[in-house]
């Protein structure tokens, strides 16, 4: 969901009262960058080692940006705030990046081998983790008859979802509230889907996150993760060239992101917690026409007097934008999935 950042406007539906919860005034969280570090690649052996603390005002910094930006990009783009799945050198136009947020979904529930057409194997209860506005979650409920649940850092994200829940008449089966996803508050082996649609790069502790997805899951369900990741280091390297490290750096202060790690490295945990049928795969050529197309968007007029009025973040946050382009191209950033189920009843 990071790159929903990029283009900020208040929510026109938030109450006033839920904002003086939140403690927002005009919607707007002051939000400080994370502090400057050292940005490490994690080396698989770090699987199971303590990772680095989580910088100071992260979570804060995560919800604040959120919160301010879910609407403007919800009236653009919809309410799937993550990237869009094409046909390899695929050339999309504008019409076709909300169907391909679509097929997004439905690619990684087939890379999973969800079920798809018999109801008594389907998944009967869902996790949304960094649910956004709900997106996920409604499509999921709509397309299984399930019971959702999302969570998310931004109190204004989880209003807006449930108001879109009961407007289309899912109330009774989606619900989404403010949570941790490293604290999540279900109990274990609850749900037959965890769903993680691009939030494992705001994580802090991949391991913790990764067996809170585990935990969750009920016994023999299936966990989707879809994230940012770096490239994998080579068997001769012990962390990414100084430059690569730079071009990440700039990116997470931008977006309020951790260090970043490998798709291997996801790999390596999912082993570790004894997660069964682990799948990767790289999708970074699918997603290649995503972002010029959230560029072009932020040169609209709407687009444009809104980076005019929303402040430095959101100015600097646009001025960022390349740079993810020039990470996937450089073969630095990865757009991953990574699948697994957790082993069944004895």
């Amino acid at each position: 969901m990071a790159h929903a950042a990029l283009l900020h406007s208040p929510l026109p539906s938030t109450s006033a009262a839920a904002r003086r919860r939140c403690g927002h005034n005009n919607y707007r969280v002051p939000c400080r960058p994370v502090s400057r570090r050292r940005l490490r690649p994690m080396a698989s052996s770090t699987a199971s080692q303590a990772p680095a603390p989580a910088p100071p005002g992260l979570k804060e910094g995560i919800a604040g940006l959120y919160d301010e930006s879910s609407g403007l990009w919800e009236s653009i783009w919809g309410d799937h705030m993550h990237h869009g799945f094409y046909d390899s050198g695929e050339a999309a136009s504008m019409a076709d990046h909300r169907r391909a947020q679509i097929r997004m979904i439905e690619e990684a529930l087939a890379f999973a081998a969800v079920p798809a057409d018999d109801p008594e194997k389907q998944p009967k209860t869902v996790v949304d983790v960094g649910c956004g506005i709900g997106g996920s979650s409604r499509y999921l409920a709509k397309k299984y008859g399930a019971q959702c649940k999302g969570i998310t850092l931004s109190p204004v994200q989880a209003e807006r979802g449930n108001a879109l829940a009961a407007a289309q008449g899912l109330s009774d089966q989606v619900s989404l509230q403010v949570a941790d996803a490293l604290e999540q508050p279900f109990p274990d082996g609850h749900f037959d889907l965890v769903w993680s649609m691009e939030s494992g790069e705001h994580m802090p502790d991949k391991r913790k996150f990764v067996n809170e997805l585990a935990r969750v899951a009920a016994p023999g369900g299936t966990i989707i993760i879809v994230t940012w990741c770096h490239r994998n280091l080579e068997p001769s390297e012990t962390s990414l060239k100084p430059d690569e490290v730079s071009l990440l750096k700039r990116i997470c202060d931008a977006y309020y992101l951790p260090d970043w790690c490998s798709p291997s490295d996801y790999v390596s945990i999912a082993k570790s917690l004894s997660l069964e049928d682990i799948k990767t795969a790289d999708w970074s050529e699918n997603v290649a026409p995503f972002w010029p197309a959230v560029i072009k968007s932020a040169l609209t007029w709407k687009g444009i007097t809104s980076l005019l009025t929303s402040g430095w973040k959101t100015i600097r946050g646009a001025m960022v934008m390349p740079l993810m382009i020039q990470g996937y191209k450089k073969g630095l950033i990865k757009f991953t999935i990574i699948t697994c189920r957790k082993p069944g009843a004895a």
